[in-house]
């Protein structure tokens, strides 16, 4: 005669014939999953959008002082995904490790260039100054305002800027 019933041991949490370890097992990979969907996501928006933050008053009224921007940085390709009037973050020639923020007024396919220039004539220092920038110069396009609270929203911003 085979064992009596009582004398076989309980199932423990965790264990097949426990319907709540079982349910805890399902809950915890469930959760598992998100964190990893939520860390890989963090990895790809951390290669694809950068944070910038606006410092003078040379894209005003557009952006002020202390605007934060995401810039989407795309792919290795650069600018056929540039048109005139996006607004992008390029590096500055004069100095290549400060990044400028400025609109895109002209683009040179043959010559791989773009004139870019701040909505702000008078307190910005762009392409009249410096002349065209190479494509490979550029960080970004600007999609979206972060910060200042009240001043959020995506771009596209408006294009009126005196081309004087």
């Amino acid at each position: 005669m085979g064992p009596d019933i009582a004398t076989l041991p309980s199932p423990g949490p965790g264990t097949p014939g426990n319907a709540r370890g079982g349910t805890v097992r399902r809950f915890g990979a469930v959760a598992l999953a998100a964190l990893l969907g939520l860390l890989a996501s963090a990895v790809l928006a951390s290669r694809v959008l950068r944070r910038v933050e606006v410092t003078g008053a040379s894209m005003a009224p557009t952006f002020r002082p202390g605007d934060r921007l995401l810039v989407w940085t795309g792919s290795s390709r650069r600018p056929p995904w540039l048109s005139v009037g996006d607004v992008v973050a390029v590096a500055d020639p004069r100095d290549p490790g400060r990044i400028l923020v400025k609109r895109v007024a002209a683009v040179d396919p043959v010559s791989a260039t773009l004139d870019v220039l701040g909505d702000d004539p008078g307190a910005s220092t762009d392409s009249r100054h410096f002349g065209p920038v190479p494509m490979a110069s550029v960080v970004g396009r600007a999609v979206y305002r972060y910060a200042p609270r009240d001043r959020t929203g995506p771009g596209p911003w408006p294009t009126g800027y005196d081309r004087s």
